[in-house]
Order: structure tokens, then C-alpha cells, then sequence
């Protein structure tokens, strides 16, 4: 008989622990990292000033967590937000090279997710597992439907910035006259 202990061979199955779990408040505790990218001053995106600090702020971001610990990593970004005074302009610590604008997620979780519905023809739920099954972060099934939608892949649309957009005359169906 085997130890509880003893290293698992290659094929050998090993039941997911959280198996079963109905909420994710009831998922394991992620492991929090934290990133500093507080500054002092900045330059001003707008006329190129050296902006001063006016607050501090912690973001958190869900990202790729790590199977054989089994816990979910979670990226505490410490930026800052400036006031540039010449300009009159308020900008924040830019994040776009971890995250969209308003995102909970890292880009790195965004990209492996429409991979997985568009590349590898998962359903959105089948994403959401495997997902969690193999890299530990937790994303609803509506939420990466949102991100393939918005990417155009599923929809055949090249994306947000190319909708159709009716105008007043096409609202009030009057034909133009030239």
C-alpha cells in the first residue's frame, strides 16, 4: 500500500481537491505579490512636465497562479496618481503592459483565455475549468465569453472600434436628397 506521501508516477490520476467547490469565496487563499511602481514624479503624458504625486493606490490583479502549490497568485500593483500643473492634467502610474484599462485581470490571463475558446474550440465553460484545473485562476465563464466577443474572433467582427454605428438619419429613416 502506498504512503500518503510517496511522489506520484506519470499517469497516475490525481483528483482536483477543489473539485466540486460551488462558490469561489470557498477556493484556496491566492498567494499576493506585491509590484512597486510608486514614484516620486512622473512626466506628464499630455505636455511632457514633471508631474507631482498626489495619492497612492493598490491594485489587484488576478493572474496565472501556480498548480502545484495549488493556490491562485494575485498581483498587488503600488502605483501612485499625478497632477501635472502646467496642463492642469491628472494621469495615473500606467499599467498597460500588465492589464486593461478597468481589468481585474493580468493581459497574460485575457490571452490564454481566448486561446483556449478560439485556438483549442473550448466552450466558454470548458475554458473556465480548465482554466482553473491546470493554472489556477478563477474567471467566469460569461467573463471570457465578454473577452472573445470584444476580440471579435467568435462574432467574425475585427472588433469593437469597427461597429456599425447608425446615424441620425438612419434612426429617423430619412433618405438624403443630394
Amino acid at each position: 500500500m502506498a504512503r500518503k506521501d510517496a511522489c506520484h508516477g506519470p499517469g497516475e490520476y490525481l483528483p482536483d481537491e477543489t473539485e466540486g467547490i460551488v462558490h469561489p469565496e470557498d477556493l484556496p487563499e491566492p498567494r499576493v505579490e506585491v509590484i512597486d511602481r510608486e514614484a516620486k514624479k512622473a512626466r506628464c503624458p499630455k505636455c511632457g512636465c514633471l508631474a507631482h504625486r498626489l495619492r497612492g493606490f493598490t491594485r489587484r490583479l488576478h493572474d496565472v497562479g501556480d498548480p502545484h502549490a495549488g493556490r491562485p497568485r494575485e498581483l498587488a500593483v503600488r502605483g501612485a496618481q499625478f497632477h501635472c500643473d502646467p496642463c492642469d492634467h491628472y494621469f495615473s502610474t500606467d499599467l498597460s503592459d500588465l492589464c486593461d484599462r478597468r481589468s481585474s485581470y493580468t493581459r497574460r490571463v485575457v490571452q490564454l483565455a481566448i486561446r483556449l475558446v478560439v485556438e483549442d474550440n473550448l466552450p466558454y465553460r470548458a475554458a473556465c475549468w480548465h482554466l482553473w484545473r491546470d493554472h489556477r485562476v478563477f474567471v467566469p465563464f460569461a467573463t471570457i465569453q465578454n473577452w472573445v466577443e470584444a476580440a471579435g474572433e467568435k462574432s467574425g467582427r475585427a472588433g469593437r472600434g469597427s461597429l456599425p454605428r447608425p446615424g441620425p438619419g438612419k434612426l429617423q429613416r430619412l433618405h438624403c436628397r443630394g
